[in-house]
């Protein structure tokens, strides 16, 4: 992806989460120079990677393959894997219309998926084989707002604004905006993006980046490099 375009993503997120009453932190508005400037009292941030994240899949098609992702606040692994403490995530998710986050599923990571507003959230289920793999044949159970639903293999989940699904570390999902762009939620176990993801077909979970102009606002994809 070039940078521009990530500069541009980001923008038009912005606004579109304004639209809906939310507003993000204070730190996602601060340039790449306040980060380094203030880099002594941020490290619960950059541990944590909050903050912004956009990404193509390594595949070079953001509109069709692509997801927008802003991490709210996230825990440590440390204190899940002791049952106590922050083992809590958020963060606020942008699926345009069409456009597909590819079949996964995490290892740990249990997930709350919330429709937030906009258009319908479409989510494309499967369940695992017994060693975890992606299984064509296999359905499952997921809670909807608490209520218990059954799932054929391939059933696709439509879920209106203001409904949720609670996916589990073995659910395999793929998920896309139907009839419009769609303000995600979601709400989880600690989360890491660089171990936690299992896709079906072996593709990159983030961009690479052509700098062709300076960012706006780092990804969390940049703090090594940015900021150490």
């Amino acid at each position: 992806m070039k940078r521009s375009e990530i500069n541009a993503i980001m923008a038009e997120a912005d606004d579109f989460i304004r639209s809906f009453g939310f507003v993000l932190p204070p730190f996602a508005y601060w340039t790449p120079e306040e980060m380094q400037a203030r880099r002594a009292e941020i490290d619960g941030i950059v541990s944590g990677r909050m903050g912004w994240d956009t990404t193509d899949y390594g595949q070079g098609d953001f509109e069709k393959l692509g997801l927008f992702l802003f991490t709210l606040r996230n825990g440590r692994l440390s204190d899940l894997q002791r049952g106590g403490g922050m083992c809590y995530a958020e963060k606020l998710l942008i699926s345009k219309q069409d456009q597909i986050s590819p079949m996964h599923r995490h290892y740990l990571k249990a997930e709350d998926i919330i429709n937030r507003g906009g258009a319908t959230l479409a989510i494309e289920l499967f369940g695992s084989a017994s060693d975890g793999s992606f299984d064509g044949d296999a359905g499952g159970t997921v809670h909807c707002d608490g209520i218990a639903r059954d799932f054929a293999p391939g059933e696709v989940l439509m879920l209106a604004p203001g409904e949720s699904v609670t996916l589990m570390p073995g659910d395999w999902h793929a998920f896309w905006g139907e009839g419009g762009d769609v303000l995600i939620g979601e709400v989880s176990t600690v989360n890491d993006d660089e171990t936690d993801n299992w896709f079906r077909e072996p593709i990159g979970r983030f961009a690479e980046i052509d700098e062709d102009e300076a960012p706006t606002h780092l990804l969390v994809s940049d703090y090594a490099r940015w900021l150490g």
